[in-house]
């Protein structure tokens, strides 16, 4: 069973959060404040943590930044901030993930299902993903080919750790522009077809592990 920490003092979404992780099969600790979270770090290893922004005691920003300090574990803040300035604040600290309210409880398990996967499955040490000849670290957005730093926009990481996420697994353009884009995005799939010749052409050589399945999308094909 999966352990998350929950440090959330809105005591009605706290609820509801709780209620429908335990019911999907995790463990989870509640706590409504900053200086209760850095305890419950200190006592147990979590497999992964979501941290209000705006708490009493010690905010979001300082309990990531304690918790990185402590081990590595995929982190999401979730807060009514949306700002942009406060996202890239978030992910400079070192958060793996943004959530805003108000959230989908589905959508929020899927992130979560998401990182854990990707930390107990290609994660290795000081928070990088490593697959074949890409280095990633999500903390800072930095991707690298056989140690070359690249750049890539937004969407084309976005798209890039999508793949990781569902190596293997066929994804179709619908199912593509509804994790990247979102399912009100009202443009058209071949919007998918672009980025994606976009993220092959910054990716280089390693641009293979993307394959196209004919008249049905994109799989990414990978060695680990």
């Amino acid at each position: 069973m999966y352990q998350i920490l929950l440090a959330e003092d809105e005591k009605a979404l706290s609820e509801v959060v709780e209620v429908f992780f335990r019911k999907n099969g995790f463990g989870i600790d509640v706590v409504d404040n900053g200086i209760d979270a850095c305890s419950c770090v200190d006592r147990q290893k979590y497999d992964i943590v979501i941290l209000d922004i705006m708490m009493p005691g010690k905010d979001g920003k300082e309990v990531c930044r304690y918790i990185r300090s402590k081990y590595d574990v995929p982190v999401i803040f979730l807060t009514a901030l949306g700002d942009e300035c406060d996202i890239v604040t978030g992910y400079e600290i070192g958060a793996d993930e943004y959530v805003t309210k108000p959230f989908s409880t589905k959508v929020l398990l899927m992130k979560v299902n998401a990182l854990i996967k990707r930390y107990h499955g290609t994660l290795i040490q000081n928070g990088r993903l490593i697959i074949d000849e890409i280095s990633i670290e999500p903390a800072r957005h930095l991707v690298t080919v056989n140690g070359k730093a690249i750049t890539l926009a937004p969407k084309e990481y976005d798209l890039l750790m999508l793949f990781i996420d569902h190596k293997d697994l066929v994804l179709t353009r619908d199912q593509i522009l509804d994790d990247v884009w979102g399912s009100d995005f009202e443009g058209y799939d071949r919007t998918v077809d672009t980025h994606i010749k976009k993220l092959r052409k910054a990716l280089g050589k390693a641009g293979y592990h993307i394959e196209t399945v004919i008249k049905t999308g994109y799989v990414w094909k990978s060695n680990c």
